[in-house]
Protein backbone atom coordinates (compact mmCIF):
# COMPACT_ATOMS: atom_id res chain seq x y z
CA UNK A 1 0.00 0.00 0.00
CA UNK A 2 1.20 3.56 -0.73
CA UNK A 3 2.30 5.97 1.87
CA UNK A 4 0.29 9.10 1.95
CA UNK A 5 2.46 10.64 3.95
CA UNK A 6 5.36 11.77 2.28
CA UNK A 7 9.02 11.98 4.07
CA UNK A 8 11.68 13.94 2.42
CA UNK A 9 15.92 13.66 3.89
CA UNK A 10 18.15 14.72 1.79
CA UNK A 11 22.01 13.22 2.61
CA UNK A 12 23.84 15.22 5.10
CA UNK A 13 21.24 17.06 6.26
CA UNK A 14 20.03 17.76 10.05
CA UNK A 15 16.47 18.17 9.03
CA UNK A 16 13.74 16.57 7.31
CA UNK A 17 10.18 17.67 5.91
CA UNK A 18 7.10 15.47 5.83
CA UNK A 19 3.76 16.24 3.49
CA UNK A 20 0.66 15.20 3.59
CA UNK A 21 -2.51 16.03 1.75
CA UNK A 22 -5.88 15.30 3.60
CA UNK A 23 -8.98 14.81 2.54
CA UNK A 24 -10.30 17.47 4.86
CA UNK A 25 -11.23 21.01 5.10
CA UNK A 26 -8.15 23.12 6.92
CA UNK A 27 -10.04 23.71 9.93
CA UNK A 28 -10.68 20.19 10.65
CA UNK A 29 -7.31 19.52 9.75
CA UNK A 30 -5.85 22.49 12.23
CA UNK A 31 -8.22 20.92 14.45
CA UNK A 32 -6.96 17.51 14.44
CA UNK A 33 -3.60 18.86 15.95
CA UNK A 34 -5.29 21.06 18.55
CA UNK A 35 -7.73 19.51 20.14
CA UNK A 36 -6.87 17.32 22.69
CA UNK A 37 -10.05 14.54 22.57
CA UNK A 38 -9.12 14.15 18.63
CA UNK A 39 -5.53 13.93 19.23
CA UNK A 40 -5.77 11.26 21.98
CA UNK A 41 -7.84 9.20 19.14
CA UNK A 42 -5.42 9.74 16.27
CA UNK A 43 -1.78 9.51 18.38
CA UNK A 44 -3.34 6.64 20.43
CA UNK A 45 -1.67 8.60 24.16
CA UNK A 46 -3.15 10.78 26.20
CA UNK A 47 -2.83 14.70 26.34
CA UNK A 48 -1.67 15.68 29.80
CA UNK A 49 -1.73 19.37 28.93
CA UNK A 50 -2.37 21.63 25.78
CA UNK A 51 -1.74 25.19 25.67
CA UNK A 52 -2.71 26.45 21.84
CA UNK A 53 -0.93 29.72 22.48
CA UNK A 54 2.27 31.43 21.76
CA UNK A 55 4.74 30.15 24.51
CA UNK A 56 2.04 27.76 25.87
CA UNK A 57 3.50 23.71 26.37
CA UNK A 58 1.76 20.68 25.92
CA UNK A 59 2.61 16.84 27.55
CA UNK A 60 1.59 13.25 25.62
CA UNK A 61 1.26 10.67 27.76
CA UNK A 62 0.98 6.66 26.97
CA UNK A 63 0.90 3.90 30.14
CA UNK A 64 0.95 0.11 29.14
CA UNK A 65 -1.99 -1.85 30.53
CA UNK A 66 -0.37 -1.95 33.84
CA UNK A 67 0.08 1.61 34.32
CA UNK A 68 3.72 1.88 33.60
CA UNK A 69 4.89 4.84 31.46
CA UNK A 70 5.98 3.90 28.10
CA UNK A 71 6.09 6.99 26.07
CA UNK A 72 6.32 11.02 27.65
CA UNK A 73 6.38 13.60 25.53
CA UNK A 74 6.90 17.50 25.92
CA UNK A 75 7.47 20.61 24.15
CA UNK A 76 7.07 24.54 24.10
CA UNK A 77 4.62 26.51 21.37
CA UNK A 78 6.50 28.78 19.95
CA UNK A 79 4.12 30.05 17.53
CA UNK A 80 0.65 29.73 17.10
CA UNK A 81 -1.36 30.73 14.10
CA UNK A 82 -4.87 29.43 13.84
CA UNK A 83 -5.51 27.44 10.60
CA UNK A 84 -1.92 28.25 9.04
CA UNK A 85 1.16 27.23 11.51
CA UNK A 86 2.40 25.76 14.33
CA UNK A 87 6.31 26.38 15.20
CA UNK A 88 7.31 23.89 18.44
CA UNK A 89 9.86 21.54 20.36
CA UNK A 90 9.82 18.27 20.38
CA UNK A 91 11.33 15.65 23.43
CA UNK A 92 10.45 12.60 23.98
CA UNK A 93 11.65 11.44 28.15
CA UNK A 94 14.11 8.36 27.96
CA UNK A 95 15.09 8.56 24.67
CA UNK A 96 18.35 8.83 23.32
CA UNK A 97 17.67 12.33 21.30
CA UNK A 98 17.92 15.96 21.78
CA UNK A 99 14.95 17.94 21.80
CA UNK A 100 13.68 18.81 18.37
CA UNK A 101 12.22 21.76 16.36
CA UNK A 102 8.86 21.41 14.38
CA UNK A 103 7.43 23.88 12.26
CA UNK A 104 3.54 23.01 11.41
CA UNK A 105 2.51 24.63 8.10
CA UNK A 106 -1.38 24.01 7.33
CA UNK A 107 -2.78 25.22 4.31
CA UNK A 108 -5.77 25.00 2.66
CA UNK A 109 -5.73 23.14 -1.09
CA UNK A 110 -9.72 24.18 -1.87
CA UNK A 111 -12.53 23.44 0.61
CA UNK A 112 -12.33 19.77 1.10
CA UNK A 113 -8.60 19.58 0.99
CA UNK A 114 -5.96 20.14 2.58
CA UNK A 115 -2.01 20.25 2.93
CA UNK A 116 0.15 19.69 6.26
CA UNK A 117 3.82 20.37 6.08
CA UNK A 118 6.01 19.50 8.91
CA UNK A 119 9.63 20.74 8.99
CA UNK A 120 11.54 19.57 11.52
CA UNK A 121 14.95 20.37 12.63
CA UNK A 122 17.40 18.00 14.43
CA UNK A 123 20.61 18.61 16.30
CA UNK A 124 22.95 16.65 13.84
CA UNK A 125 22.36 14.74 11.18
CA UNK A 126 23.05 11.77 12.60
CA UNK A 127 20.63 12.10 15.14
CA UNK A 128 18.29 12.84 12.34
CA UNK A 129 19.55 9.59 10.62
CA UNK A 130 18.92 7.72 13.88
CA UNK A 131 15.46 8.88 13.57
CA UNK A 132 15.16 7.17 10.28
CA UNK A 133 16.24 3.72 10.92
CA UNK A 134 12.84 3.74 13.50
CA UNK A 135 9.51 2.98 11.83
CA UNK A 136 9.74 6.39 11.85
CA UNK A 137 8.00 6.83 8.29
CA UNK A 138 5.61 3.55 8.93
CA UNK A 139 4.30 5.07 12.15
CA UNK A 140 3.77 8.78 10.94
CA UNK A 141 1.94 7.32 7.80
CA UNK A 142 -0.02 5.03 10.14
CA UNK A 143 -1.13 8.06 12.33
CA UNK A 144 -1.86 10.12 9.64
CA UNK A 145 -4.12 7.41 7.98
CA UNK A 146 -5.87 7.61 11.18
CA UNK A 147 -6.14 11.08 11.87
CA UNK A 148 -7.85 11.15 8.02
CA UNK A 149 -10.61 8.51 9.20
CA UNK A 150 -11.19 9.81 12.52
CA UNK A 151 -11.73 13.70 11.54
CA UNK A 152 -13.29 12.36 8.54
CA UNK A 153 -16.60 11.84 10.36
CA UNK A 154 -16.50 15.12 11.79
CA UNK A 155 -17.69 16.77 8.41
Amino acid sequence: MEQKTKIDAQNGKQELTITREFDLPLELLFKAYIEPEIVEQWMGTKVLKMENKKHGSYHFQTSDPKGNIVFHANGVIHEFIPNQKITRTFEMDNAPFDAQLEFLQFEEINGDTSKLTIHIIYKSAAIRDQVLQLPFAQGINMAHNKLQNIVSKLK
